[in-house]
């Protein structure tokens, strides 16, 4: 049967690299994949525990979340991001993150149909130009600075005026730039331009402690008061995946405006959206223990310090992130491609290049810290 003329979709960025991988056969040990930041390490046992023994696994989880999620969210934003938010009305769950990223700008579209265009970060993650793409609307990059940070400034008035949704991600990726989260929020009250805000790398953050959009503007203030999260137009999104090593549980949540997360939770409801009832519990059990995250962070600071010196020995040694756990690293004579068959012939990792995540960072690569330090050494044995 014929596809017709309709959308035809691209090939999956990753998938171009399958064709690369048998340069690094000739390593002893083989590939070591660096090019999808997949966590390696384990979860913590205490959420593994939560996840086989939740008995939730015969009845249908509530799509917005179980109320012992939702109030570990509450929770973990109020003493790791300094702000309070209502677990009630103004937190849910999502399965994962991306989906929530590709899916939020036919949904957002629904409700506002006559604004068009999704602006997002120029060097950022494919997904969100890729939501605004299946969605049928203009997906229109804003550039960054030279620190990675987005600059608002660069939005012109009228893409401003046909805006759906502005979505900043910080940490970055791919290059772990840091946005003024205050100010991205205030261009989009002065423009009714909901902003969402993705933050799951937030506990990543090495220059400076985490940040979110939801900070109220006197966040510097002791009281209890104070503290209630500024959600007027904004909304966080957060995931486990990365936080927590539980990219295959597929278990995230957003907070903020209570009306636009009553829209989108009353929508997921319909569209059948469910994060399975054992993935939930392990979420709540993971929020609440932030011993083996400061692990995590330890282990992560001190594999980007060695891999960033494994990649100087091929060019120019790349600066650490101000966030995330990749590097972002100059490709010798601008070539991202050659770059990326060199390190995988010499050193047998596998990085992506920077077109994946937009054509003006053709000349850079992303390399994830996602290697045990076992496979750290082995990938330094073979240099030595």
């Amino acid at each position: 049967m014929s596809a017709g003329t309709g959308f035809v979709p691209p090939p999956y960025p990753y998938d171009r690299l399958d064709e690369l991988k048998p340069l690094a056969d000739r390593h002893d040990g083989g590939l070591v994949d660096l090019s999808i930041g997949t966590p390696v390490d384990p979860p913590s046992p205490a959420v593994l525990a939560a996840l086989g023994g939740s008995d939730s696994e015969r009845g249908y989880p509530p799509s917005i979340g179980t109320p012992d999620l939702r109030e570990a969210a509450a929770r973990w934003c109020e003493e790791r991001l300094g702000v309070q938010v209502d677990a009630a009305a103004e937190v849910a769950a999502t399965i994962g993150s991306k989906e929530f990223v590709a899916g939020l700008p036919h949904w957002l579209r629904l409700r506002t149909p006559d604004r068009d265009t999704v602006l997002y970060p120029e060097v950022s993650y494919p997904s969100y130009a890729m939501g605004a793409e299946l969605a049928g609307c203009r997906a229109v990059p804003v550039p960054a600075d030279e620190h990675w940070s987005i600059q608002l400034d660069a939005i012109t008035e009228s893409d401003a005026e046909r805006a759906l949704v502005l979505w900043v991600n910080s940490p970055g990726n791919p290059a772990g730039g840091l946005d003024d989260l205050t100010a991205a929020a205030r261009w989009g009250r002065e423009r009714g331009v909901p902003v969402f805000s993705d933050e799951c790398y937030a506990e990543f953050t090495w220059d400076g402690p985490p940040r979110t959009i939801l900070t109220p503007t006197d966040a510097g203030s002791a009281t209890a008061e104070s503290r209630r999260a500024e959600v007027d137009g904004v909304v966080a999104v957060h995931s486990l995946s990365k936080r927590s090593n539980l990219a295959g549980v597929r278990v995230g949540f957003y907070a903020g405006d209570p009306e636009l997360v009553h829209y989108l939770r009353e929508l997921r409801k319909h569209a059948g959206f469910m994060v399975p009832g054992p993935a939930q519990s392990a979420a709540a059990a993971a929020l609440a223990d932030q011993v083996h995250v400061a692990e995590q962070r330890g282990r992560y600071r001190s594999r980007l310090a060695r891999l960033a010196r494994i990649v100087g020995r091929f060019g120019p040694e790349p600066p650490l992130p101000r966030g995330g756990f990749y590097l972002w690293a100059e490709a010798p004579d601008g070539d991202a491609w050659a770059f990326t068959r060199t390190l995988l012939a010499e050193a047998g990792i596998l990085v992506s290049p920077g077109e994946f995540y937009g054509l003006s960072a053709s000349d850079r690569v992303r390399i994830a810290a996602v290697l045990t330090d076992d496979a750290l050494d082995m990938v330094e044995s073979r240099l030595s």
